[in-house]
């Protein structure tokens, strides 16, 4: 049989250590047709027919703690605009993250298109949480803390990140309001929006 029906269950064995839930949006989606007979390098080369190749993360920030503050000011101001420009592109995907993937490699070989499906839906959902339930009002941001932090090829990827910030109360609370940051060059984007609202 030459393409396999690729059932996402509740587990996130198939994921690994991705505690960002980046790969685990498969399940809201149902079921997935991949034809697991293709290599994952002719799958990439497929992936990226007609995408250009960027030189590096385009618009990124220069620090992580500059990203989390566009991100709070866009946020804050309800700039979807903003928000999306923050956000891992197509093509940055392709040529500068996927290959460098621990979920391109074994024993996940998540196929690129499938992975960027799964990217594009958590933000998707995580964006629509954030737009509704924190937007258009001050967040009092104070800080964030990023627990892990990994290297993939020329990639540092920046994860269990929480959001510290004053409730109107005087209380600090921390949230996880976004996934994944990765920095390549100097440069830094954000992977996805999911979180935990």
């Amino acid at each position: 049989m030459k393409a396999a029906v690729l059932l996402l269950s509740g587990t996130l064995v198939l994921v690994g250590g991705c505690a960002d839930r980046e790969v685990a949006a498969a399940e809201r989606h149902g079921r997935t047709v991949v034809d697991s007979a293709v290599p994952i390098a002719v799958a990439l080369e497929r992936f990226r027919r007609d995408v250009p190749r960027p030189q590096g993360l385009e618009g990124g920030f220069g620090s992580r703690e500059d990203l989390i503050r566009g991100f709070v000011a866009a946020l804050e101001m309800s700039d979807t605009a903003a928000l999306n420009r923050m956000l891992m592109r197509k093509d940055e995907f392709a040529w500068l993250y996927y290959p460098s993937s621990h979920l391109s490699q074994a024993p996940y070989e998540l196929p690129p298109d499938l992975l960027w499906f799964q990217f594009r839906g958590e933000v998707e959902k995580g964006a629509s949480l954030l737009l509704s339930e924190r937007a258009g009002r001050p967040l009092g941001y104070v800080g964030h803390d990023c627990a892990t932090e990994r290297s993939e090829g020329e990639n540092r990827i920046h994860g269990h990140c929480v959001l510290r910030r004053m409730t109107a109360a005087g209380d600090t609370l921390g949230e996880r309001l976004f996934g994944l940051v990765v920095e390549r060059g100097g440069r830094f984007k954000f992977v996805s929006y999911a979180n935990k609202l």
